[in-house]
Order: C-alpha cells, then sequence, then structure tokens
C-alpha cells in the first residue's frame, strides 16, 4: 500500500547555493539552445527557471525511465513557446534527451521541436503553443485523475493519486478558453490541478497595460479557485511553501509568481526578450550577470548530481506504487488487466439495433442508441455536450454525472463552452485510460476547430460528436445551417469525419470508431428522421465508401455518389431513372478519409475510371468532392450560406429534389457522350 507522499520523502540536504547553481543551469542551457539555434523564446526561460525547477526537484511525481507512467504527476507548459525551458529538465532529469538533442533544437526531425510535441519527446504530457490550450488539456487531466480516482481506486489502494500541474503566462490568460476551462474546473472542484502563473506583466508587442487592466486575482477567486500571489519570483522558498499549501486546498490552486521577463539580460523586463535570440554579447553579459563561467552547453557535475539525488526519493515512490499495484491486481485482477491494457479501443460486443425497415430515424437517436451499449459494456467511456445533449441525444443514461461529489459519473456539463469542451476531451484522452467524447450542434465545430485540429496532430482518440448536419435545420436558418463545416473537417489532416446515412451506417460508423486508437473522429448525425434503408444493412462503412446499390450493367450510365441523408434521395433517382432507360449505381460514402485508405483496387472497384458520369449529392460545400466526381462530373451541393424556412422548404429551394436530379444526370450523361474514354 503506498502510504506516502513523494515530497514527504526525505531528500539530501541542499544548501541554497546548489540550488541556485542548479537553476541557472536550467537558465542557461535554454539560452545556449536558443542562441545556437538563433530562435526561440529566451524570456519564460530565464524568469521562470525558480519555479519550474521548485517543482520538478520538490513536487513532480515521476520516472524518466517510464515516462508515461499511469499515476504519474502530469506537468503542462501551456506557455509552449517557452519549450527551451522544458527540454533542460527533461535533459537534467534524465530523460532520454542528450545535449546533442539540445544542441538541436528547433532543427528538421530533432527531439527538440520549436514547441513541445507529446510521443515526440520523451517526458513530453501535451502537445502545446496554442496559447490556453495546454490549461484547459491540463483541466481535462485533472478531470480525468478525478473520474478514475473514483472508479479504480480500494481501500489501501490509491491507485490513481496525482497532481497536475501547470506553468501559465500572460497570454494563456488572454484567450477565452482559459476563462471557459477555469470556470469548469472550480464548478468541479478539481483539487489536484495546481496552475504556476508566470506574472511578468509584459506581452509580446509590449507592456500588458497595452491591452489589459484585469484584476487576475478577482477572476481566479470568482471562478471557485484558491488564489496565492509569490512576490519574488526569484525565491525558491516562497514558491515551495506556495506549492506546499496548494495541495492541500480543497479546491483548484492558482499561485502567481512575480517574474521579470529575461531576468538576468541586458533586455530585462522587455518584450525585446519574449520571442527572439538576444545576440552573443546579450548572452555574454548576462553570464556575467549569473557569475556563470561555463561554455555553452556545460553543465558541472555538482549540478548533475543534484538532480540525480531527487530521481532516488522518486524512484522510492514509484517502486512503492509498483508494489502496491501488484497486490491490488491479486486484490482485484479484473480492474488491474484493464488498467495494464491501457486501451482506448471500446468493447463493441453484441451491439446491435432494432430492426427499423421501412421507418424513419434521426441518425443522431440512432446514435444515442448505440452510445447507451457502449456505455453499459465501457465503464470509462464518458464525455457531455455544450448545454445540448437532450438535442444532441449524447446523454448516458444510467451512467450517473460527473461531479464534485459523484466523480465517478459518466456525463459531463461543460455549459456553453465549446472550445473547453473539446480542449479538455483532448487532456482526457491524453491522461489515458479513457475514452473521452463531446457534442454539440455541427455549426459550432467551428468553435472548437483549434481544438479538433491539435487532437488530430496529437493523434489522440478522442471523439467529436455534431448533430443537426445541414440544411435540414431549417428556420434556425443560415446562422445555423452547416455548409462549409464538412469541408473544414475534412482537409483537417488525420481525422476521420462519418456522416451515416441512416441507423445502419451509424452503428456501423460506431464500429469503427471504437475500433479507432490513433487520430480523433468526427461523427456527423441529423436532426431529421431518414428512413431506415434495407440496402445499408451490414454495409462496409469502415471502408469510408461502397456500392449500396449496383448498375445492371459492368459500367453503369452515371454513378451517383452521396453521403448522410442525402443517401436515400440517391436510391429514390436511381429507381426514377430507370423507368427511363438510364442504368446507374449509387455509392455512398459516409467517409471520404477512409475511403482514401483503401487500396487503389478497391476504391475502383466503388468507382470505375472508365465512369466519367458521376454526381455528387451532398447538402454542404462541393469543395472535396471534385476528386470523386472529376473535370466531367457534377456536384450537386450548398456553395452559398442557407436560408430561414421550414426544413423540407429550403431542401427543395436548394435543389435537393428527384426533379433536379434527374434533369443533372440527364444533362451531364448528354454532355459527355462524345467523350472517348480510355480503357
Amino acid at each position: 500500500m503506498i502510504d506516502t507522499q513523494f515530497e514527504n520523502i526525505p531528500l539530501k540536504e541542499l544548501n541554497r547555493q546548489d540550488e541556485q547553481q542548479a537553476v541557472n543551469a536550467i537558465r542557461f542551457l535554454s539560452l545556449d539552445m536558443i542562441q545556437k539555434a538563433n530562435s526561440g523564446h529566451p524570456g519564460l526561460p530565464l524568469d521562470a527557471a525558480p519555479m519550474a525547477y521548485t517543482l520538478f526537484q520538490k513536487f513532480l511525481n515521476f520516472n524518466n525511465r517510464d515516462p508515461y507512467w499511469i499515476n504519474r504527476d502530469r506537468f503542462v507548459l501551456s506557455a509552449g513557446h517557452g519549450s527551451a525551458l522544458l527540454y533542460s529538465l527533461l535533459h537534467l532529469n534524465g530523460f532520454k534527451v542528450g545535449i546533442d538533442d539540445l544542441k538541436r533544437f528547433r532543427q528538421l526531425d530533432s527531439l527538440t521541436p520549436g514547441h513541445p510535441e507529446w510521443k515526440h519527446t520523451p517526458g513530453i504530457d501535451a502537445t502545446t503553443g496554442p496559447l490556453g490550450q495546454g490549461l484547459t488539456m491540463a483541466v481535462g487531466m485533472a478531470m480525468a485523475e478525478k473520474h478514475l480516482s473514483a472508479i479504480y481506486n480500494r481501500p489501501g489502494f490509491n491507485i490513481f493519486d496525482h497532481e497536475t500541474y501547470v506553468i501559465v503566462g500572460d497570454g494563456d490568460l488572454m484567450e477565452g478558453i482559459s476563462q471557459e476551462s477555469m470556470a469548469i474546473a472550480g464548478e468541479k472542484r478539481l483539487s489536484k490541478l495546481i496552475v504556476l502563473f508566470d506574472s511578468n506583466d509584459v506581452s509580446l508587442d509590449g507592456s500588458l497595460k497595452l491591452s489589459t487592466g484585469e484584476k487576475i486575482q478577482d477572476r481566479i477567486i470568482g471562478n471557485g479557485w484558491d488564489y496565492q500571489f509569490v512576490a519574488d519570483g526569484n525565491n525558491l522558498s516562497d514558491i515551495d511553501e506556495a506549492i506546499r499549501e496548494a495541495k492541500k486546498s480543497d479546491k483548484p490552486s492558482f499561485i502567481e509568481i512575480k517574474t521579470i521577463i529575461g531576468y538576468g539580460t541586458p533586455l530585462q523586463g522587455s518584450s525585446k526578450v519574449h520571442g527572439a535570440a538576444i545576440g552573443e554579447e546579450n548572452v555574454a553579459k548576462t553570464r556575467d550577470f549569473y557569475h556563470w563561467p561555463y561554455q555553452p552547453f556545460e553543465i558541472p557535475k555538482d549540478v548533475y548530481d543534484l538532480f540525480n539525488d531527487s530521481h532516488q526519493a522518486k524512484d522510492r515512490y514509484y517502486k512503492s506504487w509498483q508494489e502496491s499495484f501488484q497486490l491490488y491486481a491479486e486484490a482485484f485482477p479484473r480492474l488491474a488487466e484493464q488498467l495494464e491494457n491501457n486501451d482506448s479501443t471500446l468493447n463493441t460486443d453484441n451491439l446491435k439495433l432494432a430492426e427499423n425497415n421501412d421507418q424513419e430515424l434521426a441518425t443522431r437517436v440512432s446514435s444515442s442508441e448505440v452510445m447507451q451499449q457502449i456505455a453499459d459494456q465501457n465503464r470509462t467511456f464518458w464525455g457531455g455536450s455544450a448545454d445540448l445533449s437532450s438535442s444532441n441525444k449524447t446523454y448516458l443514461k444510467d451512467q450517473g454525472d460527473f461531479t464534485d461529489l459523484t466523480p465517478q459519473g459518466s456525463n459531463v456539463f461543460y455549459g456553453v463552452r465549446e472550445f473547453a469542451m473539446a480542449a479538455i476531451t483532448n487532456g482526457i484522452l491524453l491522461h489515458g485510460n479513457s475514452r473521452a467524447f463531446a457534442s454539440t450542434f455541427f455549426i459550432f465545430s467551428d468553435y472548437m476547430k483549434p481544438a479538433i485540429r491539435l487532437a488530430a496532430l496529437q493523434k489522440l482518440a478522442s471523439i467529436f460528436i455534431f448533430s443537426h448536419d445541414s440544411l435540414a435545420v431549417g428556420e434556425d436558418g443560415p446562422t445555423h445551417q452547416p455548409v462549409e463545416q464538412l469541408e473544414t473537417l475534412r482537409t483537417t489532416p488525420g481525422i476521420d469525419v462519418y456522416r451515416p446515412a441512416d441507423q445502419n451506417e451509424t452503428l456501423a460508423a460506431w464500429k469503427a470508431i471504437a475500433k479507432t486508437t490513433n487520430r480523433p473522429t468526427a461523427l456527423v448525425t441529423s436532426r431529421q428522421k431518414l428512413p431506415v434503408l434495407r440496402e445499408t444493412k451490414d454495409a462496409p462503412v469502415e471502408r469510408g465508401a461502397y456500392i449500396v446499390s449496383s448498375a445492371k450493367k459492368d459500367l453503369p450510365d452515371a454513378i451517383l455518389i452521396a453521403s448522410g441523408s442525402e443517401l436515400h434521395l440517391a436510391l429514390e433517382a436511381k429507381r426514377e431513372l430507370e423507368k427511363e432507360g438510364y442504368d446507374l449505381s449509387v455509392v455512398s460514402m459516409p467517409s471520404m478519409e477512409a475511403f482514401q485508405r483503401q487500396s487503389e483496387e478497391y476504391q475502383a472497384s466503388v468507382l470505375p475510371k472508365q465512369v466519367v458520369n458521376r454526381l455528387s449529392i451532398e447538402m454542404a460545400s462541393s469543395l472535396a468532392w471534385g476528386r470523386y466526381t472529376g473535370i466531367f462530373g457534377k456536384n450537386l451541393a450548398v456553395d452559398t450560406f442557407g436560408k430561414s424556412g421550414k426544413a423540407n422548404d429550403v431542401i427543395d429551394d436548394y435543389g435537393f429534389n428527384l426533379a433536379h436530379i434527374s434533369r443533372m444526370v440527364k444533362k451531364m450523361i448528354d454532355e459527355n457522350k462524345n467523350l472517348q474514354i480510355v480503357k
């Protein structure tokens, strides 16, 4: 059983001079990296080194040989432009980041890129740089710790019992997402979340007074956090004491630490030291200021020894936890097996939906029915909505609500905070051991785009569920009718977008999502009811596209390609045109991304190259469809904004009806009849 906290394990007695030398080693490794690269941000590493040293050596619980240990303390450098600070700490703390890696700072394919990248550099817990998102992902990590503790911990076995620490700068707190996420953290009383604020009153353009007069203390306390102030950012004892006090709180904690940006350089206190190398002359003067006699990248042995001493205490704690986990595994083998797998794959055994052939169901409703079954089979499948769970149909029945008093609950109420919701979901995935989703109306994916992009960049299996997917939103009009959102997501590298046509495709899409572990997924569902199609039963949705209705001939006169709610319209059009002697095939394309991963042979079997008469049918932008319809094909799409009106009237007004589709197909076939196709 783990009966001690890491910071209570005795450390070798340190004197202030030794500690100051360790702090300066962090400063100069950072400064040397930036100067050698002639690129980077020296301001934060120089002024935040004391707080970072204190945190890493006195409090942060990690194991440099097991950087993804599930009970490590998480650390997020939300001010990711200060990456040189973090790489210096990783090197000095024995992670696999050598001096040669530091010398290649910001160079192509190095272990030390311009901003921290998760799973690229050992010891990095989150990809940061876009300000505010690091703080918000840390909120997600703290939520995950609280949730998993409630599910897995047992008396005498605190398997999950760790802190999440963040260093933020002024820019992080200016971003609106910081207010969104801090409000959520305060309401959920995430007491194991501790934020250190590098408060230097300078932003890139100059003094903070140019852009804000906010009293940050009022905001912090107003959001339900504990607030402390450290007047001197170089005072290691005061920083140490503040963190110890924060760990006692039953609320999230915020420590404002007053610093001078670029402390010790001739440019200190000014924006000139924020985002550029300071030059050899200024580096030399900085060495004089700190009485640092060593050459670039030269670190004395006693500094390495000091860091190694703290590792011994960390190792003892790590071994104590491992011993406790072995006893836990003997007592609770099923729970231990789940934790050891740490797999974001969802169990989908026996998933099924009632036969509803010839009935009509909105795909948001079908998705909800699948989600209830997934939640029953997967205890750590959880998530929430931005105040729209009743509309998105994403509330997990009988699974409870995630609150301060019931952290085992699976439903998170985010309020109208789409951006924070998405980034928090990423933080939950970064923490590990569970699978999370976020949901809202599709039009509001715009608010989430930066976090969706960061999910894709980090290859996180975050699930984003969007309902109300097209012109069929109707009376709410063009402000709420998505047009360009599908293309926005489809042009984002590394994300799968599924737009299922009915109940059957929705079930198949969820099965594909459940198995996806290395990229995020967007599931786009309808508000309106759609026919449940017999043709889509057991369809290979995981392949992205398939022939849902074949032509009679080997090569059809034309191919109709549709996604989502327009598939049934394509099938109806085929039947009408057949009456006039046209032979068509219909292709369902629920996921362009999945289709692109298929072999060329499979793609050609679905879309034969010899058939140039191709019509895409989708109530969204036409931008992506040219890849599949070609220069001789046509696209029935929406390349303007929508209109307010009854859904069926709006849909009809934009030409999504049988008469218009028939005219388009006939005209296309007539225009292309004299083309000579090389087979």
